[in-house]
């Protein structure tokens, strides 16, 4: 008997991923838990493995194709029984490859089956409440449209695009975001000139996702303010050697992710997310920080666990190993869950300020922008004004509007502020 084996739960709201690599071949047979796909979700690129001790008889996927929970991957053979009970597998025979996004659906297509759409055209559908298993397709190869969603919302026959009235929804007292607008078509760019498409995949898929998710979500709020972190990097100078030799790096935000949690445990409601359809503020009584990685596959947010139990030696330590592994691609899925804030660090990079977007459903960001010396009016003690040089710090906090307003922000930025311009507290936790 055949067996289907369909893309699993991967947790943490992950519902689909881009093929990276297909690792057996129709026909190959297999152990079980061997790697058969390497798969990248928004959160990591996760290896495969078989259920079963079986032969492939069909391969429904190639690398590059994106797969949603419950797709049909690759189908086993009737081997596995046979092994089981030590006897031997029966050769299988080879099977067509059917690639999921060229697959001919008619129209009343079997409902089991994988649907062939893009993963606009599927977050169309669920923005309009669309399943899209019924949709009759028009595109080709049997492909679900963008047109063909609107057409079945409308309740008539596809046609060319043309955008539907929606009814305006009855006030409602509860605590609700507004409906995403469905983007009208883009301009035929051929007839404008020469273009080049580049495919919107992995990382930068989930990020533009992500990213229009807290947009809509959540009304963003930034306060912004200075820090003279020279004291901070004279102590960062003097140590950053031993800390090296013991496989850390001892960056500026290392300290900041040390000056951020014990500000939190002040101001837990930035520790928190908003559960809007119980109108709920959920504080969190565990301190794991997300830190935007810059890689070659795009902007990453792998999360530092339990902040406020380590050392600033031991954060330096376990950020360095996990910036690498981020970077080579070796993250595990469990190093990209569970974060309550994240922090950002353009300052390598250059830039006196930006304006970082919230990772929903978080409710706060703090962002760091490049340090640089200038010069600083101090009191004389005979009175008037004298220039020092300092080491100034922009630092930039956006924060959720809903949970936290303007004023217990900047207390909140004050803090941090506070903690980072004297090491000491910093270190000792006052």
């Amino acid at each position: 008997m055949a067996r289907e084996f369909k893309l699993p739960d991967l947790g943490e709201g992950i519902h689909e991923g881009e093929v990276l690599a297909v690792k057996v071949q129709v026909g190959q047979q297999v152990k079980e838990d061997e790697t058969i796909l390497e798969v990248e979700t928004d959160k990591a690129a996760v290896e495969i493995p078989s259920p079963y001790s079986d032969a492939v008889t069909q391969i429904n996927v190639k690398a590059g194709d994106t797969v949603h929970v419950g797709d049909v991957l690759l189908v086993f053979g009737d081997g596995a029984g046979a092994q089981a009970a030590g006897g031997k597998t029966q050769e299988a025979q080879p099977a067509t490859v059917a690639p999921l996004t060229t697959a001919t659906l008619p129209p009343d297509h079997n409902p089991a089956l994988p649907v062939a759409a893009a993963p606009s055209t599927r977050r169309l559908a669920r923005e309009l409440g669309v399943d899209l298993r019924v949709v009759t397709p028009t595109g080709p190869g049997g492909r679900v449209t963008d047109a063909d969603v609107r057409a079945h919302a409308a309740g008539k026959s596809a046609s060319p695009v043309a955008e539907t009235a929606v009814e305006p929804a009855a006030p409602s007292q509860k605590l609700e975001a507004a409906p995403t607008p469905v983007a009208p078509p883009l301009p035929d760019y051929d007839q404008l000139g020469l273009v080049e498409r580049l495919p919107l995949r992995s990382i930068r898929r989930a990020t533009a996702r992500q990213m229009a998710l807290a947009w809509a979500q959540i009304p963003h709020v930034s306060t912004q303010d200075v820090v003279d972190v020279t004291d901070l990097e004279a102590l960062r100078q003097q140590n950053k050697a031993d800390v090296e030799a013991r496989g850390g790096k001892l960056t500026l935000t290392v300290f900041a992710l040390k000056a951020l949690v014990n500000a939190l445990k002040e101001f837990p409601k930035f520790n928190a997310s908003l559960d809007a359809e119980a109108e709920e503020i959920v504080l969190k009584k565990y301190y794991n920080t997300g830190v935007a990685v810059d890689s070659e596959r795009g902007l990453i947010v792998p999360v530092l666990r339990d902040v406020d139990r380590k050392s600033v030696v031991e954060l330096a330590v376990e950020l360095t190993a996990l910036v690498e592994r981020t970077r080579d691609g070796k993250a595990s899925l469990a190093d990209m869950q569970g974060g309550t804030i994240t922090v950002t660090n353009i300052g390598a990079l250059g830039g006196t300020g930006f304006s970082p977007i919230i990772n929903y459903p978080e409710v706060a960001i703090l962002g760091l922008a490049k340090a640089s010396v200038q010069p600083v009016a101090r009191p004389k003690k005979n009175g008037g004004y004298k220039f020092v040089p300092r080491l100034m710090l922009p630092i930039i906090l956006a924060f959720d509007h809903r949970v936290n307003d303007g004023a217990e922000a900047q207390r909140f930025l004050n803090r941090i502020i506070e903690q980072l311009e004297n090491p000491e507290k910093l270190l000792l936790g006052l």
